[in-house]
């Protein structure tokens, strides 16, 4: 253990000397100006450039600056304008980033045009990429990276960023939906049911492309199943998926065998998707030796499990309504939990006793414990109701689980005094 430890300190000393290399070595600029001109706004430029390249950020906006306030119809004020935001990029920490951003989309403000506005776009997406968190952390800065990427895509499609960013893309949301099957699974695992359904349902239909969207359909599969003759239909949707968009998935075989035993029917496996599942598994990136030991080290996500294609999302992901909330109309889709009446009466809001009371029996009526039994018979379908209406008066499913009743121990009876 001792040798281990010696070795991570010694590779951690190895970085940081690889790291102070790297930042005094000159970095060259991406988007200088070639023409060969000795015009005094291109002298200014050329300056701002070479300090931007030794990492002199600050002189570096002052000549911008100074370019922009003294030449204000030169040809390169744009130019310079995007170098000011690049210094701020290059300077980076959270105050550097968050100036590049406001410079970045002030340059898209102004000059939406150019080839640069492209650039300038998927640097945003950049800056905020740069700050994610891991999965089970705050995601506020994926959903923003995510927001920005999609963005290039939208307004830029044809630019030759658009495949280096959708590549991104797909790094963010296999994320995201990390951080979401982590919360699904452990609402699984503790028996929520409800709430493990909600969250696997809305992340299985937004990221199909998703790393392990088949162990989410499995999980989701045997929430619903769970739940009660109810969600019967919705379990066999989720053991259907896993057989024919996730084909070469581990519980394929399992998932058809439970369709069997449900006698439903199982679909054909989708040959694209089969194609698509195997070019994955053949070109996932696999951790290395330094990766396994300063993985520790990592402040963002891990993106070697995220898609290499397929589309990913375009749209934002909205949670659905749980399926422990009753639903209130027939056009949001499924039966009608919810239903009004009108008192017929007035007289019956002050006569009858309040329900939401815990009230005393009247004199000469049934207790509660005894008229429970004739609640439940009145609740218990006829002999000759179908399954699907059996199903529909099942009550609605809970995620608080009711604790197990405890057994009070018989008391032991008191021992015998010694005799002496």
């Amino acid at each position: 253990m001792r040798q281990i430890a010696i070795m991570r300190q010694s590779l951690v000393l190895v970085f940081l000397c690889l790291a102070l290399l790297s930042g005094c070595r000159k970095r060259k600029y991406e988007n200088p100006i070639t023409k060969d001109t000795q015009q005094p706004d291109k002298v200014l430029f050329d300056k701002s450039v070479a300090d931007i390249e030794r990492g002199r950020y600050e002189v570096a906006r002052l000549t911008l600056q100074t370019l922009i306030n003294t030449y204000d119809t030169s040809e390169y004020l744009a130019k310079a304008k995007l170098a000011i935001a690049d210094s701020w990029f290059r300077e980076g920490g959270s105050n550097g980033l968050a100036q590049a951003e406001a410079e970045y989309k002030d340059f898209i403000l102004f000059y939406p045009t150019m080839e640069e506005s492209a650039e300038s776009q998927e640097k945003i997406c950049m800056i905020h990429y740069k700050q994610m968190e891991k999965p089970d952390r705050d995601n506020n800065q994926a959903q923003r990276a995510e927001e920005e990427c999609r963005q290039v895509l939208q307004q830029f499609p044809n630019s030759k960023f658009a495949p280096r960013v959708a590549q991104l893309l797909r790094n963010i949301q296999e994320a995201i939906a990390e951080g979401e099957f982590r919360v699904g699974s452990f609402y699984h695992k503790k028996g929520s049911f409800p709430a493990a359904a909600n969250r696997l349902q809305t992340l299985t239909d937004h990221y199909p492309i998703y790393s392990q969207a088949d162990e989410a359909l499995w999980q989701l599969g045997d929430a619903y199943g769970k739940m009660g003759a109810r969600f019967r239909e919705r379990a066999g949707q989720a053991y259907s998926r896993i057989v024919k968009d996730y084909p070469l998935s581990a519980h394929a075989e399992d998932a058809k065998n439970i369709l069997k035993q449900m006698e439903m029917p199982v679909p054909e496996a989708n040959p694209a998707a089969a194609a698509r599942m195997k070019y994955e598994l053949e070109n996932r990136t696999k951790p290395g030796l330094m990766d396994k030991g300063l993985g520790f080290m990592r402040r963002g996500p891990d993106g070697r499990m995220a898609a290499k294609s397929g589309d990913p999302a375009m749209t934002p992901m909205r949670p659905a309504i749980p399926v422990s909330v009753p639903v209130a109309a027939p056009s949001v889709g499924g039966t009608t939990d919810v239903t009004v009446q009108q008192v017929g009466n007035s007289t019956a809001l002050d006569t009858n006793p309040d329900a939401r009371q815990n009230q005393p029996a009247a004199p000469g009526t049934a207790s509660p414990e005894a008229a429970a039994p004739a609640a439940e018979s009145a609740v218990a379908p006829a002999p000759g109701a179908t399954p699907a209406a059996a199903a529909g008066n099942e009550p609605l499913p809970a995620n608080r689980q009711a604790p197990p009743s405890k057994k009070k121990k018989a008391a032991k009876p008191p021992k015998a005094p010694k005799k002496n």
